[in-house]
């Protein structure tokens, strides 16, 4: 009897894990630590699962437990699994030198992102400027899919229906919000030009400049992104950046069709 691919299995639920797997994201989101009661609202859990679920996480060391303030947060036993996970992405091993090379040629901060949940892009590569100037970035960082340049990206390349694109801007948090209409328009004109940028919208006195990367099936699974201070990166800078990362990009897939990654 011949055995079945991983796509014509019928997937099972296993909620069990689907809510440990839950109560880890809402950790890691977490700014600070949380008890039982709200994690169990937040998720829509019944507390005594959340707990039992929880014990089970402490003593994997997933989660960390107070007992003074019987509060729970995400355990640093999460980090070899996150560095191993970084070591055998091929993808940022490859990048990690360009994007060195970016930073020191244009005096940015780069990242590469890659689409880690339905909602959310994770930083799996990382370089800072060596400017004084720097954004507080670390590997792992999550933010929101349709947030800033990458977000234009997304909803340019990942075509999303209208109204849902609408639900989702509503909830995004900008220090200089863009109507939607002119988020849409700018929107079309990422997809007319191949990449996106975010001046000062996101993060005030910020430019961000990001380009796709596209999977085997033609979606956008991860970016290339530049971060610099706006005062630095003028009208014309921003276009001859955006090449660079372009090119990049492509040596990038280069490097993976020869290596067969």
């Amino acid at each position: 009897m011949t055995e079945k691919e991983p796509s014509q299995t019928t997937k099972r639920q296993v909620p069990a894990v689907t809510r440990a797997v839950a109560i880890l994201r809402f950790l890691a989101r977490s700014d600070e630590p949380v008890g039982v009661n709200p994690i169990a609202r937040e998720l829509e859990l019944v507390p005594s699962t959340c707990l039992h679920i929880l014990r089970v996480l402490l003593d994997e060391g997933l989660v960390e437990f107070d007992s003074r303030t019987k509060r729970y947060s995400i355990g640093i036993g999460i980090l070899p699994l996150a560095r191993s996970a970084l070591r055998k992405n091929t993808f940022s091993v490859l990048v990690q030198p360009l994007l060195s090379d970016l930073s020191e040629e244009f005096g940015v901060t780069s990242i590469a992102t890659q689409l880690a949940e339905p909602a959310q892009m994770v930083v799996i590569a990382l370089s800072q400027s060596t400017l004084p100037f720097r954004l507080q970035v670390d590997l792992g960082s999550r933010f929101p899919i349709l947030i800033s340049a990458t977000g234009r990206l997304f909803a340019a390349f990942n075509v999303k229906e209208p109204d849902e694109l609408r639900r989702e801007f509503d909830k995004l948090v900008w220090d200089h919000p863009p109507s939607y209409d002119d988020w849409c328009k700018e929107i079309e004109q990422t997809r007319a030009q191949g990449y996106a940028v975010d001046r000062g919208t996101y993060i005030s006195g910020v430019t961000v400049v990001a380009v796709p990367v596209f999977n085997a099936a033609g979606r956008m699974t991860r970016s290339l992104v530049a971060i610099g201070i706006s005062e630095r990166l003028g009208d014309a800078e921003v276009p001859r950046l955006a090449k660079a990362l372009l090119e990049l990009r492509d040596r990038i897939e280069t490097m993976q069709a020869e290596t067969g990654s």
